[in-house]
């Protein structure tokens, strides 16, 4: 069975680590054909013990998490990658499934898991249902990959600490095709805070704008990832998805309230930057 190297950047990051940790551990896949890098921007929490108290091997580094990944694939020694973040929980059987289809079809390059929202709260429960309506691209990136196409495309863009995750698909979708397997990953979001959520938000939108100039403000891919009719409207009714909306309306309309802020704080923030940038070119 090839070996698969399991990447995580972490700061900090104590109270979900443990399970993330564990769910790999429970994998029914192999434990000795799974290898576990955590790349840890020197935590001052219980993040090193955690690792260390599981095995896995740490990488500490200043670097931020696009060249911490980086710094993990470097040293990784498996065929196969898995980016994982440290909120992430995975299913039992996501490794099992993802070498199986990998190995089943030499002409796979790359693989999307099903993400899944879990926490407390009404607002945990909204972002579940949102999460629900993407399967692929253009709004998920592959998460599994070969490690031999993961090099060839150069790895993820250090320049971007927004969107390199979008940018890194692109980039392995032009060489080959992607598919997607059916056991989930849970995104463990806590007790939801809006006011964290759209910080968070916020401070990724300014980093987005690197990414549109990468790529084109007038690219048809941004178009669809950051434009409004896309992210508000179609994403939702494309391929009879409204019926969810329809049959989960309380759910729905916690969804567009979201989506809605988060779209004016990302407008706000290129408006802004856009702004700066004239200033300067003056």
């Amino acid at each position: 069975m090839p070996l698969v190297s399991i990447i995580i950047p972490s700061y900090n990051s104590a109270r979900t680590l443990r399970s993330c940790l564990n769910s790999i551990e429970n994998q029914s896949y192999p434990k000795s054909r799974i290898e576990v890098i955590v790349v840890d921007k020197f935590s001052m929490d219980d993040t090193p013990a955690i690792v260390r108290a599981f095995g896995a091997k740490l990488i500490s580094t200043k670097a931020g998490r696009s060249a911490a990944r980086n710094i993990g694939a470097k040293v990784a020694k498996g065929n196969y990658m898995l980016f994982l973040d440290s909120d992430m929980i995975l299913s039992p059987r996501v490794i099992e499934e993802c070498v199986k289809k990998m190995e089943g079809d030499k002409s796979l390059v790359g693989l999307y898991i099903p993400e899944r929202v879990v926490g407390s709260g009404f607002w945990v429960k909204v972002r579940n249902f949102e999460r629900s309506f993407y399967s692929g691209p253009p709004i998920e990136a592959v998460m599994f990959l070969r490690k031999n196409v993961f090099f060839k495309v150069g790895g993820f863009d250090e320049e971007l600490y927004a969107g390199e995750d979008w940018d890194l698909d692109r980039r392995v979708r032009q060489i080959g095709k992607v598919g997607v397997i059916s056991s989930p990953l849970y995104h463990d979001e806590g007790k939801f805070s809006i006011k964290e959520y759209l910080r968070k938000k916020r401070y990724y939108a300014r980093g987005l704008v690197n990414y549109i100039q990468k790529w084109g403000e007038n690219d048809p891919i941004i178009q669809k990832q950051l434009g409004i009719k896309y992210r508000l409207f179609n994403v939702f009714m494309e391929n009879e998805k409204w019926k969810k909306i329809i049959r989960n309306p309380l759910l729905a309309l916690g969804m567009y309230f979201l989506r809605f802020t988060v779209g004016l704080q990302y407008l706000l923030e290129r408006k802004s930057l856009k702004d700066k940038l004239s200033k300067n070119l003056k």
